[in-house]
């Protein structure tokens, strides 16, 4: 079977998901902090890059984390945030932001070695 056979017959695949735990946060908690995080399309990362190349790691975070929903009006208000980004560099340290957004990229093909010379494959 070819590559077009191999694609047409499989699935459109879904956005990879995870969730994580945020260290500091469950500490202070005094529970699991768990965020659920999704891969982002070529499109959605492209458009953050270009849009915000100051803080381009908060919008990654902002568009990949599934849940706590960062527009909630309670977690703006009990911050005192004005926007979700805002929400973002209150709640969370910068490492945090860095290593979410990290995550984040690497469910969206980033960071991580996606592919496979030929010669690698006829070896095994």
């Amino acid at each position: 079977m070819n590559t077009l056979d191999l694609l047409l017959k499989m699935d459109v695949p879904e956005t990879p998901r995870k969730s994580v735990k945020i260290r500091r946060l469950s500490k202070l908690a005094g529970g699991d902090v768990v965020f659920e995080l999704r891969g982002l399309t070529y499109s959605r990362a492209a458009e953050i890059t270009k849009q915000h190349p100051e803080e381009t790691n908060v919008h990654i975070l902002l568009a990949g984390v599934v849940s706590p929903d960062f527009k909630s009006s309670e977690l703006a208000e009990k911050y005192s945030a004005a926007t979700p980004a805002e929400l973002v560099k209150k709640m969370l340290l910068p490492g945090e932001v860095e290593d979410i957004s990290r995550q984040i990229e690497k469910l969206s093909g980033y960071r991580t070695d996606t592919l496979e010379e030929i010669e690698e494959i006829k070896k095994k």
